[in-house]
């Protein structure tokens, strides 16, 4: 790194707390670094408390942009000046492009999500899905299944700020896909208990399962998994969470948040440097 350092190195940042349990400053360093590019990426732990200042802090610092995580991701968005198409549907941006100090908010984690089901040889096109979530990262992984093609999504979360503000964009994603939405409540584990037994997926998109949360799930038991259900989790550290584990003592084929971590940083990645981002060797180099 020292050796890439020059006083021509433009700046990308990571705003979001906690983050130093993040992979996404080796991803992107050793991404810049194996194509030649004379750029850095460092994490900045940021809250929403001091989260205006950081936004303000890109364009003094003429930076290219950056990445936002939990719990900036809507927050941010009174912050930019605009909004990428996906980014206002969704109400979440984890990305930000700065173009001579005009900021534009992107979401890439839906693209992310998907682009991961698709090279784990999953194919979830005119099938029924079951989430948990309704943050940034779960809105983007919702809009993205059913713009690619998922034809039922079961959505459950608990009645928090998001319920109410989640209906409009479970509206749009009615009006703009022919997707089959509904919206129930967490605590209803009977309901959800119904809806994944004839799911062909199941996605916790919360960060239940990471610090400080680790150890912890909202599945109840085993008996909500059987062995052909898919169960995925946003989740990446730890890797196997206590509800992946759970479901892959059920016999059910599990995915960690490692690939929508790649997919996503490889789509802003793109947004940031017009270039691909060499995915094979960033597996490599995170052990994937």
């Amino acid at each position: 790194m020292a050796e890439r350092i020059t006083g021509h190195t433009e700046l990308i940042g990571l705003l979001a707390y906690p983050i130093r349990h993040s992979s996404s400053p080796t991803m992107h360093n050793e991404a810049f670094a194996k194509l030649g590019l004379d750029y850095a990426y460092l994490a900045f732990e940021v809250g929403q408390d001091t989260l205006e200042d950081a936004v303000k802090g890109i364009r003094a610092l003429r930076m290219v942009g950056a990445n936002v995580s939990m719990p900036n991701k809507s927050a941010v968005c009174q912050y930019l000046d605009r909004l990428s198409p996906e980014a206002e549907l969704c109400g979440a941006v984890n990305t930000i492009v700065n173009d001579n100090g005009v900021l534009t908010g992107h979401i890439t984690d839906g693209i992310g999500y998907m682009r991961s089901l698709q090279d784990g040889q999953i194919d979830v096109v005119g099938k029924k899905m079951t989430v948990v979530g309704l943050g940034g990262a779960a809105t983007a992984i919702e809009v993205q299944a059913a713009l690619d093609g998922i034809s039922e999504l079961s959505i459950f979360n608990i009645k928090d700020k998001f319920w109410d503000s989640a209906q409009g964009t479970l509206d749009k994603i009615r009006e703009r896909t022919s997707c089959k939405v509904n919206l129930y409540d967490l605590a209803d584990l009977d309901k959800l208990k119904e809806e994944m037994a004839d799911s062909y997926l199941f996605a916790n998109a919360t960060g239940m399962g990471m610090k400080p949360l680790e150890g912890k799930t909202y599945i109840p038991d085993k008996s909500f998994f059987r062995p052909d259900l898919i169960v995925t989790d946003v989740v990446y550290s730890p890797q196997e969470t206590a509800m992946l584990k759970m479901a892959k003592e059920a016999g059910c084929k599990t995915m960690n948040g490692m690939g929508m971590i790649l997919f996503q940083g490889a789509a802003a990645f793109e947004l940031w440097t017009g270039k691909e981002m060499p995915v094979e060797y960033i597996k490599q180099v995170l052990g994937m």
